[in-house]
């Protein structure tokens, strides 16, 4: 990996760790329906104008259900649910309830593909799980009853994320940009009818409008196209590599800006959960770098 791309990876996981936190500033003043709408609109609206100078076209049309079963499952739905927790949950839990994506992705590959799972990837299950249960259970005592639904939005968003992923297994070849800018689009029409029924419920301040706009041009947009740019330059499986360092971020941006308190079982939940993902994903470092430099060799 060379240098510009860790650069790159580093900047990813702090914006999308960021996203947390932005969230947690704007949610209860937009509420979920109109937070997503705002933040999905700026996106599309952003790569909208990125499509422009990097000329390429959208052909919605043509693969219209292909978008819009991505726009739900990959954008739509799981970020109304982080938007409901970031309610009462903090950044750091909302960071490392996401990183359980890839977790839930082996999971429901073995239903969907009937793939099947080692006696390693099993053990990262378990430890995954263990490591979530420390999370939440805290967080549930500290909290009371009204964190229960939160936490299980939160669990649900990933699910949500896994299901997206083993989705496009199977899905149509589209190319990378077009499904960010085309998924962000039916975003925006999936969520648009939530906002007769769940209402805006203050007028924003200065620093959450800021939120919002920071959560649609900078965490959804840029990022998009941050990413994409790491798949093409160091492959899908060493941009994954990202998974793990946006709790770090997360939890990061929570003590510094928010204040959090970042306890012990949000240190341990954090371990156990990023070697679960591991275990199960077979990521591990010494072979990313082995990868990296045969890449490199080969160039």
């Amino acid at each position: 990996m060379s240098l510009g791309s860790f650069v790159r990876l580093l900047c990813l996981a702090a914006i999308w760790g960021g996203s947390f936190l932005f969230m947690r500033i704007a949610a209860n003043t937009f509420g979920p329906a109109y937070l997503i709408e705002l933040r999905v609109g700026f996106a599309a609206i952003s790569l909208f104008i990125a499509s422009l100078f990097l000329r390429k076209k959208l052909p919605f049309r043509a693969h219209s259900r292909h978008f819009f079963i991505i726009g739900l499952f990959n954008t739509a739905l799981p970020f109304l649910l982080f938007a409901y927790a970031a309610q009462t949950l903090n950044a750091s839990t909302l960071a490392i309830l996401n990183s359980t994506a890839a977790i839930w992705g082996a999971v429901i590959g073995v239903v969907w593909h009937k793939t099947r799972l080692d006696a390693k990837a099993l053990i990262g299950l378990g430890v995954g799980i263990i490591g979530v249960a420390v999370l939440v259970g805290w967080d549930a005592a500290a909290l009371g009853k009204a964190s229960a639904l939160p936490i299980a939005a939160g669990i649900m968003a990933s699910c949500c994320y896994g299901i997206a992923t083993n989705y496009t297994k199977t899905a149509p070849s589209v190319p990378s940009f077009e499904n960010a800018h085309g998924s962000m689009w039916a975003a925006v029409i999936i969520v648009l009818p939530l906002l007769a029924f769940i209402p805006m419920r203050q007028v924003p301040t200065e620093i959450e409008m800021s939120s919002v706009l920071a959560l649609g041009v900078l965490c959804t947009g840029v990022a998009y196209l941050l990413y994409f740019k790491l798949v093409n330059d160091i492959g899908p499986a060493s941009a994954l590599s990202v998974t793990f360092l946006i709790p770090m971020f997360g939890i990061l941006w929570g003590a510094l800006i928010l204040d959090e308190p970042v306890g012990w079982n949000t240190l341990l939940g954090t371990a156990m959960v990023l070697t679960g993902t591991s275990l199960v994903t077979g990521f591990s470092i010494r072979q990313l770098l082995k990868s990296n430099r045969a890449a490199n060799a080969a160039r």
